[in-house]
């Protein structure tokens, strides 16, 4: 492993959005930005389109501090327009391409959005606009998408397309580029240099798996500084890195890694949807250096597809990671020289906390997640008392420091409810400081199982089922339960080329785990019936499947 920088040599260096652009643009204008699997874009061009987005804006009557809403599936008119409308000191709401029409007609009223910016470009892969349509009904009938007056969001003046010239409600790209010719380029300078790092700079709508999304409040300083600093002192390799993320640019797990790219002047590779060959090729043909796959979901194919061939990726010098400890040992067993990075985050500290240092080893990179990044707070408090707990005792993570959201957007309730006077996040994670001082996670504070009085951490059941070897997958929940409140359950999906029954599980969990640790059933599923969020599986949805307390047991099989 390569050793930690002396950081005492270190020092912080954060920059509005935009910035990060600009100054990638002017120091290395024609190296590569974006790569996708047929197309890329240098930095000089990546410039001049968000310059044309932001001139677009400006026509429609967008002005610095008003929320312009992005929905687009990972493509260079995304990332154009993201930094488009940073550079005239907007606010960027980017909408998540999995949520339900109610719930992007719910987060464009609740953001205050005055322009709507989507994509309907000849055979794209999903109707956005449709989708938008259908949560603002009145937009279909709108005379004049440059003067929209809809009863369902009551601040949207706009609604334009940044790919494609026919979709109802929305004004052709040809038009908006027609009123970007009309705009004086000195103007988008003037306006960038007015940005100031507390400003903010993003509003991050939540999931909404459990309620109506809820809109993370964040600034310049908390979009840029820590991504920035990470991709140049802790993932890459000082020099020119070329990273990977096939997730989707509306995540913050994607997002933050992908602005610490632009502010390195690295190279970022993706693709419009993951599929697991064309990833391949990608991290092969780019000769990737920095990978961030983060979830199971997107590695597991990887590892799993024919042509993986560990020797091919030798360029890889960092891969992060969060998973069972089975899988974590697997990569790290698969790529020797490549480090596996350890972390965690959450879109309400504006991605990544805390990370893993250079010097730890396999065996503690796979069962804790790192210290605290620069610049940030960790507590970790008893869910009762609310007092701080030591070593190897289980509760409710707190974060502190410039990364953190400075609350929900019009919802001053749940801002309270997260954000104490202290200025502490209080985060409804679950997680224990290891002897080393790194945290450890244990779940969500939802996923806190109570059986029979006794508190059982849900990803400690998982973490040991993962261990069969006909095991692919395995996400446990709790079933109600009239003697001992809830008792688990477990999803699992099995491994290709094997078979497990229940009772082979059961007998592999029993006098290896507590009694009351172990499944009271198993339902099997394949790996395209998982119910998933944007990059995880919804187990609000698992639990519904499970409401009904004693589950007959018919229900339940075995797969091969």
């Amino acid at each position: 492993m390569r050793a930690s920088p002396d950081r005492t040599a270190r020092w912080t260096e954060a920059s509005p959005i935009a910035d990060l652009l600009v100054r990638a643009a002017t120091e290395h204008p024609d190296r590569a930005a974006l790569v996708f699997p047929t197309a890329r874009v240098s930095y000089a061009g990546l410039l001049a389109g968000a310059h044309r987005v932001a001139r677009g804006l400006l026509g429609l009557g967008v002005r610095p501090g008003e929320h312009v809403a992005l929905l687009a599936p990972n493509g260079v008119e995304y990332v154009e327009a993201f930094f488009g409308v940073s550079l005239i000191g907007a606010v960027v709401v980017p909408l998540n391409a999995r949520h339900r029409a109610a719930e992007l007609g719910h987060v464009i009223d609740d953001a205050d959005v005055v322009v709507l910016l989507t994509t309907a470009a000849e055979g794209q892969h999903s109707d956005l606009a449709g989708a938008l349509r259908e949560g603002l009904p009145s937009l279909t009938a709108a005379a004049d998408p440059t003067a929209l007056d809809l009863p369902e969001a009551r601040r949207l003046r706009a609604a334009a397309l940044l790919a494609g010239e026919s979709s109802p409600g929305f004004l052709p790209r040809s038009r908006f580029d027609a009123l970007a010719d009309g705009v004086d380029p000195a103007q988008v300078d003037v306006l960038r240099a007015r940005v100031r790092l507390r400003d903010v700079g993003a509003i991050m709508y939540t999931s909404g798996t459990t309620a109506n999304p809820k809109g993370c409040v964040l600034t310049h300083e908390a979009m840029t500084r820590g991504p920035v600093d990470r991709a140049r002192h802790r993932f890459g390799t000082g020099d020119h890195d070329v990273t990977w993320s096939p997730g989707p640019l509306f995540h913050i797990g994607t997002l933050s890694p992908f602005l610490g790219v632009i502010g390195s002047a690295g190279t970022f590779v993706t693709d419009v949807h993951f599929d697991p060959t064309r990833a391949l090729e990608l991290l092969v043909r780019e000769r990737v250096t920095v990978a961030f796959p983060w979830f199971p979901a997107l590695v597991q194919p990887l590892l799993d597809h024919p042509e993986f061939d560990p020797a091919a990726l030798s360029a890889l010098r960092s891969l992060l990671l969060i998973g069972p400890s089975v899988l974590l040992e697997r990569v790290q067993t698969l790529l020797p020289g490549c480090e596996l990075v350890a972390a965690c985050g959450m879109t309400e500290a504006a991605g990544i906390y805390a990370v893993s240092d250079r010097e730890d080893d396999v065996d503690l990179r796979s069962r804790a997640q790192g210290k605290a990044c620069p610049g940030m707070e960790i507590r970790i408090i008893d869910v009762e008392s609310g007092a701080d707990v030591g070593p190897g005792v289980i509760g409710e993570i707190l974060l502190r420091g410039y990364s953190v959201m400075e609350g929900y957007y019009r919802a001053p309730e749940k801002t309270a409810e997260a954000l104490d006077a202290d200025g502490w996040l209080h985060t409804g994670d679950l997680y224990s400081f290891t002897p080393e001082g790194q945290v450890a996670f244990h779940g969500r504070l939802k996923d806190m199982l109570k059986v029979g009085g006794e508190n059982v951490a849900a990803v400690e059941i998982e973490s040991f089922v993962a261990r069969h070897p006909a095991v692919e997958w395995v996400e446990v929940v709790g079933r109600p339960d009239p003697r001992l409140d809830e008792v688990p359950v477990a999803f699992v999906e099995v491994r290709a080329g094997h078979t497990v029954t229940e009772a082979e599980l059961l007998d592999f969990c029993a006098g290896r785990i507590a009694r009351y640790k172990v499944p009271r059933a198993f339902h099997f599923l394949t790996a395209d019936e998982w119910p998933r969020s944007a990059t995880k599986i919804n187990k609000n949805e698992l639990r519904a499947r499970v409401a009904a307390p004693a589950a007959p047991l018919a229900e339940v099989g075995s797969t091969s």
